[in-house]
């Protein structure tokens, strides 16, 4: 019988493996935990170019008081206004073992309204 561990390796190793195929430029990479979500840009050589996520201080005070979702989307703001800097305009979003929903898909649409195209 497979552990939990095991089935969740097994689904991001079979995302990620699906976006490296089509020779994707840059990935969205998302992260989260039961209490922070996490998210950075990565390039096809497997350098992180930028990252963001609720646990960095420089946010912290804009995220008192709001929901997980609604951090989320702070995230995905974040990340989208860091990667225009430096100068990724074009991503394909890796939700590694996570399913779209929720606070994975709250971010993605706030990176998408800050102008980061999927």
């Amino acid at each position: 019988m497979k552990t939990k561990l095991e089935k969740r390796q097994r689904r991001k190793y079979h995302v990620r493996n699906r976006l490296m195929r089509d020779g994707a430029p840059a990935r969205l990479s998302v992260s989260r935990s039961s209490k922070h979500i996490y998210a950075q840009v990565v390039d096809p050589g497997g350098r992180t170019l930028c990252g963001a996520g609720t646990t960095k201080k420089s946010l912290a005070a804009g995220l008192v008081g709001k929901s997980k979702t609604e951090r989320a989307a702070v995230i995905g703001k974040e990340i989208a206004r860091l990667a225009k800097e430096k100068g990724v305009e074009t991503v394909v979003f890796d939700r590694g073992s996570h399913k779209f929903h929720g606070r994975v898909k709250a971010l993605a649409d706030a990176a998408r309204a800050e102008g980061l195209k999927f």
